[in-house]
């Protein structure tokens, strides 16, 4: 079995920038051990496996080189630009069946507008691992499926180091660590790191974003934000935080399209 291979930029409107996904359209599912594989060949942060059921609407699920992931905004907002850019170009919208329920994806005048779980955060105690793991100690901590570890400034950000020997020792399942402030230019920047992870700084973290939006919404008392995510690659968001949701928008672009040819059953 052949398959479409599509890798696309996420949360930018420039290739060699924001977070990139590789997006692979599948006729009938493969075994769990194939996908892994084909995401640690692909070697990016996540890999999207599309399966469609109707036209508009697609089984999707999210591997990083590591392990099968719960919910990924970045390569979900990847899947929708494939089908948009590739697949059906008069849809103005799409549904995706993933483990963490329906996720919409739609056409919006800032690229791509989906709707992601509203995560809440409370506060919480700092891990010893992450303690001592972390070049800057935060002034806040808080949690929801991510730790977010909130700063003074957009400079303490910038700034962060981790020692990944010792961050390594923490295990935190399928979730990771925010590091976020307000922004210069955006209402917040942040930054997200993930514990024994081939990849350990995501570039943009759409998911990060279910929570770091909700935070700063009740800080700041507003519910449209801007964001910034101060990776080496770096990517800008805009979200909505709703009752139960976070909408978030932003654009993607296609570096590549190819065929996988390697034997896949």
């Amino acid at each position: 079995m052949e398959c479409n291979l599509y890798q696309v930029d996420a949360f930018t409107n420039r290739v060699f920038s924001g977070n990139p996904a590789c997006v692979m359209l599948l006729e009938t599912w493969l075994d769990d051990e194939i996908l892994l594989a084909l995401a640690r060949e692909n070697a990016v942060a996540e890999t999207a496996f599309l399966k469609q059921q109707s036209p508009g609407l697609y089984d999707l699920r999210w591997f990083t080189p590591d392990l099968e992931m719960d919910l990924c905004g970045h390569a979900t907002l990847a899947s929708a630009h494939v089908v948009f850019a590739h697949l059906s170009c008069h849809l103005d919208e799409v549904r995706f069946e993933t483990t963490s329920g329906a996720l919409v994806v739609n056409r919006s005048a800032r690229g791509y507008s989906m709707l992601l779980p509203k995560r809440h955060p409370v506060p919480a105690s700092l891990p010893v691992e992450i303690k001592d793991a972390f070049s800057l100690l935060p002034a806040e901590v808080h949690r929801s499926r991510d730790f977010l570890l909130i700063y003074p400034s957009q400079h303490e950000i910038e700034q962060i180091e981790i020692n990944r020997t010792v961050f390594d020792q923490i295990h935190l399942g399928t979730g990771g660590v925010i590091v976020s402030a307000l922004g210069k230019d955006v209402d917040f920047v942040s930054r997200f790191f993930t514990p024994q992870a081939t990849i350990l700084e995501d570039p943009v973290t759409g998911s990060a974003h279910c929570t770091s939006a909700s935070f700063w919404a009740e800080r700041l008392g507003k519910t449209q934000l801007s964001a910034q995510q101060l990776s080496q690659r770096g990517g800008h968001l805009q979200c909505e935080v709703l009752s139960e949701h976070v909408r978030i928008e932003g654009e993607a672009i296609t570096y590549a399209h190819s065929k996988v040819l390697a034997p896949l059953t």
